[in-house]
């Protein structure tokens, strides 16, 4: 078939979540299809990255716009809106007119919209299938916001946000043909408030490449401990904040050279409120080589307390032998068990107490690193999730 993808960020090079979820995809798909690529241009694209993905695609276009920049007017305007603010501020007139006059002469048989955000493009275009994937369901997300909510005016404001996005995405994706999730967990959720038939929602877990993942086990075991995440995504400045203020204390306690590594950019982020314990907190901003510094660490600490979706981190330190100690909402939709493949922590004296456990016990290391790794071969590597996703458009094709 001819797959036009949407993409709301430009996949390559795939260096955060949503960036490697839709890379592999462009590359699981391009093995059995003809692929068009039109994306946002959410940053510096360069040309040797437009080259790369010319091997998965026989065309690209940039739409020269961030999809998540925008204008205080829309912004107001957005706020007064039945939609969500985020979709009316951030319409592009050219991405639409671009995505349609490009359908119009290229003439694909499916659509193939990656998030909320190229959603609606893909839909002007009639004569198609529409596959979207919707990754994060942020309408679950918003709601964890308004939960958490304090004070008499972001209560209410919150709850207004997360009614709009519930509605929107209920209307929008039951529009669809096929919608993908990252699990059977969102599956679930998404089918209590999408007006989807259950066989029209597939769960394509993320995955990880482990054929380029050197997995090793280091001889000699440091305090080393890393956070992969980039504190920009809220739910992981909230997962640091919650790990800084009531976790790392306890370990400190116990092990008083242990320090923590948090990886990528820190950019208008407000790391001044996060307790730096005079140096033990290493903020490295972007490493270009994140497997090999989360490799050189003695534990991967995933303290999540939001978020939907399956979490890449999780999945990539399993893959490089570094053990993982997290939440059981950090650990949502993944085949995961305590004490053989990670261990599992709800309470901040739970959380220290794991984490020191498999800093000092080698037999409980050993065990989950071989599990762990055994686990992300087995479910988890992209080759097997993208003969997944390759059968759910087959199945699609031949329904139609």
């Amino acid at each position: 078939m001819k797959i036009l993808i949407l993409s709301t960020w430009f996949p390559y090079p795939p260096i955060q979540g949503s960036k490697i979820r839709a890379y592999n995809f462009i590359r699981s798909l391009s093995r059995e299809h003809q692929l068009a690529l039109i994306s946002f241009k959410d940053g510096l694209v360069k040309d040797e990255w437009i080259e790369h993905l010319y091997q998965f695609c026989d065309e690209i276009i940039i739409v020269d716009r961030h999809p998540f920049h925008y204008s205080k007017l829309k912004t107001i305007l957005g706020f007064f809106s039945t939609l969500p603010s985020a979709v009316v501020s951030g319409y592009s007139k050219r991405m639409a007119d671009t995505v349609q006059n490009f359908a119009k002469d290229w003439k694909p048989d499916l659509i193939f919209a990656l998030t909320f955000v190229t959603a609606p493009y893909a839909l002007l275009v009639s004569d198609a299938l529409h596959v979207v994937d919707m990754d994060n369901l942020l309408a679950l997300m918003l709601r964890d916001l308004y939960i958490n909510a304090k004070g008499y005016f972001q209560k209410p404001r919150r709850y207004l946000a997360y009614c709009k996005f519930k509605n929107y995405e209920n209307r929008l994706y039951q529009k669809f043909d096929l919608a993908l999730v990252c699990s059977d967990l969102d599956k679930s959720r998404a089918l209590e408030y999408i007006a989807l038939q259950k066989d029209k929602i597939v769960s394509i877990p993320n995955g990880v490449d482990t054929e380029t993942i050197d997995f090793k086990i280091s001889a000699n075991i440091n305090h080393n401990l890393v956070f992969n995440g980039s504190l920009t995504y809220w739910p992981n400045f909230d997962a640091m904040n919650y790990f800084l203020s009531e976790v790392f204390p306890l370990i400190l306690e116990k092990v008083p050279d242990c320090q923590i590594l948090i990886t990528g950019k820190i950019d208008d982020v407000e790391v001044h409120k996060l307790p730096h314990f005079n140096g033990k907190v290493i903020f490295t901003g972007f490493v270009e080589d994140i497997q090999a510094l989360v490799s050189s660490c003695a534990v991967c600490v995933v303290p999540l307390r939001h978020g939907a979706g399956t979490r890449l981190k999780i999945l990539e330190a399993l893959a490089a032998g570094t053990p993982v100690v997290t939440t059981s909402k950090g650990a949502e939709g993944l085949e995961v068990k305590h004490r053989q493949h990670l261990l599992l922590a709800d309470t901040p004296r739970d959380f220290a107490t794991n984490t020191i456990q498999i800093l000092q016990d080698p037999a409980l290391r050993e065990t989950v690193i071989h599990k762990g790794r055994k686990l992300v071969e087995n479910v988890y590597d992209w080759r097997i999730v993208g003969q997944k996703l390759n059968r759910a458009i087959q199945s699609l094709a031949i329904q139609a």
